[in-house]
This record gives structure tokens, C-alpha cells and sequence, in this order.
């Protein structure tokens, strides 16, 4: 049975669930019906972050772009350019047991690829979403909803994993940037071109 999340809540991962290694993050969304006319493109990425709170490398920043971590613990299964269909949009892969132990967050962010230009934001976006299940069964663990309190931001900091110990939480983020994947990667140390 999955736990519902709001806002700000945090949760043991790996205590309830000995022996979980392989997660698959889904995050899913709708777009509107009053939409801009142009195809919304959200993309999901995943900042996985050191001590300070920013990635040590570009390489630690997974997305369309990089879709794998060197050590393997984080790949992005690819970018889903219109969101169509029910379920997730988006999914990333978490093998706990490779994250790097100089790792202590993974935050996972959906930004709006574009915006600006499309004159797009997360207040056209409804029913966004974004859920924790384990691999070995198909179990979903965790779901967070982010309800519809967006307007102008154009990239969510939706979720993080982190260390607690030797075990993993997880922490339901829900936080809005203007500026879009730009601003997010300053804000987690990476250099954008």
C-alpha cells in the first residue's frame, strides 16, 4: 500500500523496506485544455547532490542530455517529448546500492522545456505527480501529488531521496523557480552553457 505524501512530509524508505535497492521514480502530469497551442515538453532530471547541497560534477546532473550516472546508480529511461497517455510521463532509476558515498541527496525536479518562448508555466499543468516503486516487485511505496498551488514557475523541485544514517528518506519538496532548468542547475552548482 503506497503512502500519500503532502507537502513537506517526510518518510522512511529503506527502514520498512529491508533489502530495497532498485527504485523506478515515476513522475507523471496533464497539461490543461486552455493550453498555448505549442506541445508542453516537461522533463524530469534528477541533481544528485553532495554535503553542500550541490552536484560535485556535471556528471551528477542525470537528464535528457546525460541520461546515466558513471556509477550506474541514476538512469533516465529517455525524454517524453508531449506527455500524452495516462500514467508516468517520465521515470528515472535509482540503485541505492551504487549511489556514490559522497552522495547524500538525490532531488528530483521537472522543469518546462522552453517556457518562456512557449509562454508556458506550471499553472497550465494539472494532476503532476511523482511516485517511488520498488523494482523486485512492482510495489509502489511512495506517492506525492502536487496539487495545483503553481502559477508562473517554470520548474518544480518535486522531491529528494537522502541519507539518514545507513538507511534512505524521502522528503516531499513541492517547491516552484522561475527561470526553469536554468536557475535549478545554478541553484545545484551546474554550470549551463
Amino acid at each position: 500500500m503506497a503512502i500519500n505524501l503532502s507537502k513537506g512530509q517526510k518518510v522512511d524508505l529503506t527502514k520498512g523496506n529491508p533489502g530495497l535497492k532498485n527504485i523506478m521514480v515515476g513522475l507523471g502530469w496533464d497539461v490543461n485544455a486552455f493550453d498555448s497551442g505549442t506541445d508542453f515538453d516537461l522533463d524530469a532530471a534528477a541533481f544528485m547532490l553532495g554535503t553542500n547541497g550541490k552536484c560535485p560534477t556535471d556528471k551528477e546532473f542525470v537528464f535528457y542530455g546525460n541520461l546515466s550516472h558513471p556509477s550506474g546508480a541514476v538512469n533516465h529511461m529517455g525524454d517524453n517529448l508531449t506527455g500524452e497517455g495516462e500514467g508516468d510521463d517520465e521515470q528515472v532509476q535509482v540503485d541505492l546500492s551504487k549511489v556514490p558515498a559522497n552522495i547524500e541527496k538525490i532531488a528530483f525536479t521537472v522543469t518546462i522545456y522552453d517556457a518562456e518562448t512557449r509562454n508556458q508555466n506550471f499553472g497550465q499543468v494539472s494532476n503532476a505527480f511523482i511516485r517511488l516503486v520498488d523494482e523486485s516487485n512492482g510495489a509502489e511505496l511512495i506517492r506525492y501529488d502536487l496539487g495545483e498551488d503553481f502559477s508562473i514557475e517554470t520548474a518544480v523541485v518535486v522531491g529528494e531521496l537522502y541519507r539518514n544514517g545507513v538507511e534512505w528518506k524521502f522528503n516531499a519538496i513541492g517547491s516552484g523557480f522561475q527561470g526553469g532548468l536554468s536557475a535549478l542547475c545554478g541553484h545545484y552548482g551546474i554550470e549551463v552553457a
